[in-house]
């Protein structure tokens, strides 16, 4: 039986195996998370659906974090985070074969079912494994320690749509709205039969891939965290974790962060497509190719030269800014990535779409910095206050599908203003949310 590993007293060997492991499930989990912005333009074309309808994808994906959080936490309870993230696996595992049926369906309700149930497994992992990472060493140090398991989670990111643009979307490009309506029925049910026909092996490998990971979890040498028992006053028992507002308020931040998140990386395929933008395809790896970086400076600079809390507030600001150049910048000028990204001979974007891909920049070091902000000081009510920041997630099933709406009833660019109030209560969070220890009342 593996020893749990105190919090306090980790020593650097205790540390780094667990972080080699966690790292490799960040990869897995942005692997599975970032096929959204291929997929969604992909099953748009093969169910025939409109912007709404196309982002009910993200809808299935993110709401199972709110239906499964707090399951997620009894089963961690019973079993143990190692058992925890385990049984996560082998639940994406079934996930990843239900598109087989779907494939050969291409009906949309099975799609969204195992994209569904892919999440489910997923929330039951994000559950233990980001606690996990805050509990294995010093808290100050805990968003650098997120960072790094950020920079496996986005890398995978900037994978996924270069491997699913080369296994899946060969030639999609040529098949415009025009090009489709110039095609008769027939033909148009032949493509989509034979476009659907290519997620068949794909996910199949991955299905095979998430088996092994299981294995490799359940046989390995990760040890139980041991969580600071903190100091619980007999109110605080009973009222449980909503007594805390630190983490109430951090639920409601990665709500809003996560819905951001999840719009910058998955409808700026969608938004280059409307465009013209000839690789729309791969478009959500400039998202991710700046979160990458973003995670690259939070391990270098928290918290030698930047407190958690500072990170937080930057980023607030950075993304208020962003949101600003996505709604008012060129759509047809793309000075903007010819200078930032035309040394690397990066395709250029215009410049409304790079501010999209900016925004990957500014949402980097949100996530790692909200985790320990809003976990410091529950004790024993850890594993309750991480499944309810993993509540949170449900904002990447609605807030997408707000832009979804607005973009199918207006105007796409001006849609991105639904950016601007979330960016705006992660300030407030920055500012004077994480230090609230009673409501109404900031820490001392």
């Amino acid at each position: 039986m593996n020893r749990p590993i105190p919090a306090a007293a980790a020593s650097r060997g205790q540390v780094l195996l667990p972080m080699l492991f966690i790292g490799l499930m960040f990869f897995v989990l942005g692997f599975v998370t970032w096929l959204n912005g291929s997929l969604i333009p992909f099953l748009k074309l093969v169910c025939d659906l409109n912007n709404f309808q196309a982002l009910w994808v993200t809808f299935a994906f993110y709401i199972a974090y709110t239906v499964m959080a707090l399951p997620s936490a009894a089963i961690l309870g019973r079993i143990g985070y190692k058992n925890g993230m385990s049984l996560g696996l082998a639940v994406m595992a079934l996930g990843a074969l239900l598109f087989i049926p779907a494939a050969q369906s291409r009906h949309y309700g099975v799609f969204l079912a195992a994209r569904f149930t892919l999440a489910s497994g997923m929330t039951l992992m994000q559950t233990a494994i980001n606690p996990y990472i805050v509990c294995i060493g010093p808290r100050e140090s805990a968003a650098m320690r997120i960072s790094i398991m950020g920079l496996f989670n986005k890398g995978a990111g900037i994978i996924v749509p270069l491997v699913f643009s080369a296994l899946v979307l060969s030639g999609v490009g040529q098949y415009s709205d025009a090009a489709l309506a110039a095609l008769d029925e027939a033909g148009r049910e032949a493509l989509r039969v034979e476009l659907s026909a290519r997620l068949l092996r794909p996910y199949l490998v991955m299905a095979g891939a998430l088996a092994l990971f299981t294995a490799i979890i359940h046989f390995s040498a990760l040890r139980e965290p041991v969580l600071d028992e903190g100091r619980d006053e007999p109110a605080r028992v009973q009222r449980g974790v909503f007594q805390f507002p630190q983490v109430v308020l951090g639920a409601l931040a990665l709500f809003a962060y996560v819905g951001v998140e999840v719009i910058a990386g998955d409808t700026i395929g969608l938004y280059g497509q409307q465009l013209g933008v000839p690789n729309f395809a791969v478009l959500t790896s400039y998202t991710m190719g700046f979160m990458v970086l973003g995670y690259l400076l939070g391990v270098l600079c928290i918290p030698r030269l930047l407190s958690q809390r500072a990170a937080l507030l930057l980023s607030a600001l950075a993304g208020l800014l962003c949101t600003a150049g996505v709604t008012l910048a060129s759509k047809s000028s793309t000075g903007l990535s010819l200078a930032l990204l035309g040394w690397a001979g990066v395709p250029p974007v215009p410049d409304t779409v790079m501010f999209l891909a900016l925004l990957g920049l500014a949402n980097a070091l949100v996530w790692p910095a909200i985790w320990p902000l809003a976990l410091d000081g529950l004790g024993r009510y850890t594993a309750s206050g991480s499944a309810l920041l993993i509540m949170g997630i449900a904002g990447g099933a609605l807030l997408p599908m707000g832009y979804g709406r607005l973009a199918d009833t207006g105007q796409a660019q001006a849609a991105y203003w639904l950016l601007l109030p979330c960016y705006g209560f992660i300030l407030f969070y920055a500012l004077i949310g994480h230090r609230l220890r009673r409501w109404g009342k900031p820490a001392g």
